[in-house]
């Protein structure tokens, strides 16, 4: 064999190797995050003695090219937490950190009820963003932890029409009381009767999830504020106004969530230009006097 040969044959082998890499590499990257986020729950668990459960929804880089996957509330994540909570015994606390833009009804309901029936004490940590159906997980707990410069969301259901659009149901509604039932066309009529079961069905859930901790006159107009098209459906409800309401807000968000934060990487390409040194960056005077002595 020359020495040209062997050395094709070389460059050959490094190349699959190579290729083998950039291969098995976001996978490796996937089950060191995993890794590291499973001893942070743990050490969480151990520290406020509550069993942990994590809802987080980010776009992430996944697989071979690193394609953004969105994450919203589904059934499988209905189904994962289910079987979270179901298996916690009833006397352990349940602690469940949510980060989500919300999701299906079903889903959320699902997780809202679930919670809510557990005996034990039920406490939703908000460190950014819990809209949609995150807030009606939210509001099933008995206390409400967020950052202060968190939201939650209104629950208006948003129904799909033509072309993949979504609608708020309120406003689908309004249209057709403003214009008329005999100026619209029938899939217009037909979203309105959808609508108006949308927003009874989404109100009666809101209000059982929540009669017990504000009473029922102040549950129902609660549930008629979040559900009835008050606010628009990306509207931020902040820590003031959910007090105002009447639900148990602290904003006392452990640290060790917010470690856990930056254990679910957003994809870098599509992250706005943000750029800090970790602080404190420069050292004290006392620090300065204490090294030259």
């Amino acid at each position: 064999m020359s020495v040209l040969g062997g050395l094709d044959t070389l460059l050959g082998y490094l190349f699959w190797i190579f290729l083998l890499i950039i291969m098995i590499q976001p996978w490796l990257s996937m089950r060191s995050l995993q890794a590291a986020r499973l001893r942070l729950i743990a050490a969480i668990e151990k520290k406020y003695r509550y069993r942990v459960i994590t809802m987080i929804h980010r776009q992430e880089k996944m697989g071979f090219l690193g394609f953004p996957v969105y994450r919203y509330i589904d059934i499988e994540d209905s189904e994962a937490i289910i079987r979270a909570i179901r298996s916690t015994p009833q006397n352990v606390p349940i602690m469940l950190i949510l980060h989500t833009p919300g999701g299906l009804v079903l889903a959320a309901s699902q997780i809202a009820r679930a919670l809510k029936q557990h005996k034990g004490e039920k406490v939703v940590v908000v460190p950014h963003y819990a809209m949609s159906g995150g807030t009606l997980i939210s509001i099933a707990a008995d206390k409400i932890i967020m950052d202060e410069n968190a939201v939650l969301g209104p629950l208006d259901p948003q129904l799909g029409g033509p072309q993949g659009t979504y609608y708020p149901a309120p406003s689908i509604i309004k249209a057709v009381e403003i214009k008329g039932k005999d100026k619209v066309s029938d899939e217009t009529l037909i979203m309105a009767d959808e609508a108006e079961k949308a927003l009874k069905q989404v109100k009666d859930l809101v209000y059982d999830l929540i009669r017990d901790k504000l009473g029922q006159e102040r549950a129902l107009q609660v549930a008629d504020k979040l559900v009835n098209g008050y606010y628009t459906h990306d509207y931020p409800i902040t820590v003031e106004e959910l007090k105002e309401m009447g639900f148990n807000v602290s904003t006392d968000v452990p640290p060790e969530v917010y470690a856990l934060m930056e254990l679910y990487p957003q994809a870098r390409a599509y992250r706005p230009g943000i750029e800090y040194l970790p602080y404190p960056t420069i050292p004290s005077s006392n620090q300065g006097e204490k090294e030259k002595k």
